[in-house]
């Protein structure tokens, strides 16, 4: 224990800084050990869909690195079953040349790729808004070679509660004549729908599934095919009397989910970043100890979502590959998936 607390000590002092990080959670302490992640008693459960959303900024770098250079993330590519990213940086961060090679080697390698997307938005404040600028743009993947296997909604009813100010009814409606529209212009596609917690109420989710659910059934058209959360879990760590929430009810709506045949999907983050930023003590450790400390605490609740979504907005890390490298995005996918997510 001692030779542990010493290394954790050494990557603190990496970063220009010494913090205790023995004192947040056993993940760190198996990174610098070198002892190997493996699912353990989560072997006995189903596996999880894996999906890897890599950071989109610096112009795609994540991303391009992944393709550029494949033999340094060989074992997570093993491990995972979606790449996914948003439509709006496919389209403007790369060009034809990139994409086209990029989907051929995803082919290759039999990885899904998965889009997230837009549904109700600011910049398109109705469904047939939002796809009619979105459309073109699954269009060029599909053209170049890409099969789009999954979107997931960025947050329809959050976005029409708090940035447009329209009623719920509001959102059901659009969000429902969104999906009418994807459903008639590509089939094929799963649709799945991503909303945040606990900024929105356990019983809220509850209420927006059934209603769009509803709406879909009398528009005649296929519900979601997944359920996805956005956990802000600083939130249970500062006790917020405004947004009250903790693990147990995140279990609860992937119990109800289930009852209802719909796959529940969990995204992890480091949602502890930005905060730690603002206190100057934020690095790549950060986003690794961040997820590897939501996988525990959603495991001891026995959480066990059916699709597993690792995807990081933050800006961290900054490195997507090697995946054998201290802390970079390709070794977080990697060691989650050996620690929490059973073998195939």
């Amino acid at each position: 224990m001692k030779n542990i607390k010493s290394m954790m000590t050494t990557v603190g002092k990496k970063s220009g800084r010494t913090f205790a990080a023995w004192l947040l959670v056993p993940a760190l302490a198996l990174l610098l050990t070198g002892a190997p992640l493996r699912a353990g008693a989560q072997t006995n459960r189903p596996r999880p869909e894996v999906w890897m959303m890599p950071p989109g900024v610096e112009n795609g770098r994540a991303m391009r690195d992944l393709f550029a250079k494949p033999d340094e993330w060989k074992e997570t590519r093993s491990l995972i079953d979606v790449l996914g990213y948003t439509d709006l940086n496919f389209n403007k961060q790369f060009s034809d040349d990139d994409l086209r090679a990029w989907f051929a080697k995803l082919n290759e390698w039999k990885i899904k790729l998965a889009l997230e997307t837009g549904a109700i938005k600011p910049w398109g404040q109705t469904g047939d808004t939002t796809f009619n600028v979105e459309k073109p743009m699954w269009e060029r993947i599909e053209k170049l070679g890409g099969k789009i296997y999954a979107i997931a909604m960025d947050e329809p009813l959050i976005c029409c509660r708090q940035h447009i100010k329209k009623p719920d009814d509001y959102a059901v409606e659009e969000t429902a004549n969104y999906i009418a529209l994807v459903r008639q212009n590509f089939p094929d596609i799963r649709v799945g729908d991503i909303e945040c917690y606990p900024a929105t109420s356990l019983a809220d989710h509850q209420q927006w599934i059934e209603s769009l659910e509803k709406k879909l059934r009398e528009k005649k058209v296929r519900g979601l095919d997944f359920y996805r959360l956005d956990v802000d879990w600083n939130h249970f760590t500062i006790g917020n009397k405004i947004y009250p929430g903790n693990w147990p009810e995140v279990k609860k709506l992937e119990a109800a989910c289930r009852q209802r045949k719909l796959p529940f999907s969990l995204i992890y983050w480091a949602a502890d970043y930005a905060h730690m930023n603002k206190l100057g003590l934020a690095d790549d450790a950060t986003w690794y100890v961040g997820i590897m400390r939501q996988g525990y605490d959603y495991t001891f609740v026995d959480g066990r979502p059916d699709q597993v979504v690792i995807e990081s907005w933050v800006g961290a890390p900054s490195n997507s590959v090697p995946e054998t490298a201290e802390f970079t995005f390709t070794r977080s996918v990697r060691d989650f998936c050996r620690r929490f997510v059973p073998p195939r």
